[in-house]
């Protein structure tokens, strides 16, 4: 069974009903399936099944203590994993769900310690891409997955992305086009009394306490120990190209990426893509100009400043 999953990871499924069928099969059997959502291509398996979480890790080469965030299709199916699921987690979902916006909430006994990283919480979330939910719907349950690239490396935007980076460990690869956000999402904490943004994304957090009142910001976890959210490792989202902010070195051939008159969201959707293409063209470094330190911009800063050379 291992070789035929390896096998028909060679091949690239395309989004059409019948492939989402065999991609959902392959979830329920334990497989492992890059899919698309509106954020960047997850490598997803059954968030239930604690062997198929495990292969994700491996697949990836991500440490235990990371957990993954878990895709739900419904606020039927997020509530079911929540022990218990609050009311600022309705209201929150009401505003922002499907979307780019994961929720870390209690857990309930259904998921597996491997999935949360050993953590008594999980982060869902609900994607805003109809490929990702017809995948969810067609396979029952719900899906675990992290961004479809080998750990610390550039997220993928596009299914050429995930082989390139994952190849031959990944059971079946939906394309649904490029990814329209294009960073990770929002993770917001709502696991105590307080609610914690845990990493930003590309919801200003104005926008969030509109909603639910006043939200304190995280700062890095200490070494060791397991992390609350994915992404939270001080070296993250690196091309292959050293990357610099803000500034340049002074030898080498290398290009700039300038913000220029772009808005945070229309430059978050072009970002990766960008990156991936800058890192195949041979240069010594890649310079990005610094974004603004406004709400807005924070998604994209958080993600540069994480892929950048110290």
């Amino acid at each position: 069974m291992a070789q035929d999953r390896k096998n028909r990871g060679r091949r690239q499924g395309r989004a059409a009903g019948v492939d989402i069928g065999r991609a959902a099969a392959l979830i329920r059997d334990g497989g492992l399936v890059a899919f698309p959502t509106e954020t960047v291509y997850g490598l997803g398996a059954n968030a239930l099944d604690a062997a198929a979480a495990a292969r994700i890790f491996r697949a990836k080469g991500r440490p235990s203590n990371s957990p993954l965030i878990v895709h739900v299709d419904s606020l039927e199916m997020a509530r079911s994993l929540a022990a218990p699921w609050p009311e600022t987690a309705e209201r929150l979902a009401a505003r922002f769900w499907p979307g780019p916006l994961t929720l870390v909430v209690p857990k309930h006994s259904s998921i597996p310690d491997v999935v949360t990283a050993g953590l008594p919480t999980v982060g869902l979330r609900m994607p805003a891409h109809p490929v990702a939910l017809e995948l969810i719907r067609a396979a029952g349950v719900p899906i675990a997955a992290p961004s479809a690239n080998r750990f610390t490396e550039l997220s993928p935007t596009a299914a050429e992305h995930v082989e390139k980076s994952l190849g031959g460990e990944v059971d079946w690869v939906l394309d649904g086009g490029p990814a329209t956000v294009g960073i990770e999402s929002t993770v917001l904490s709502l696991a105590s009394a307080e609610p914690l943004l845990l990493r930003p994304g590309t919801i200003p957090l104005p926008e969030i306490e509109a909603v639910i009142g006043p939200v304190r910001v995280a700062g890095l976890p200490a070494a060791g120990g397991s992390h609350p959210s994915p992404g939270m490792h001080r070296r993250h989202y690196r091309p292959r190209t050293p990357l610099y902010l803000g500034h340049a070195p002074a030898e080498g051939r290398g290009t700039w990426l300038r913000i220029g008159s772009a808005d945070a969201r229309e430059f978050a959707a072009s970002l990766y893509d960008t990156l991936h293409r800058l890192d195949e063209q041979g240069f010594d470094w890649i310079a990005v100009e610094c974004p603004p330190e406004t709400p807005e911009w924070a998604g994209v800063l958080d993600r540069l400043r994480r892929a950048a050379r110290a």
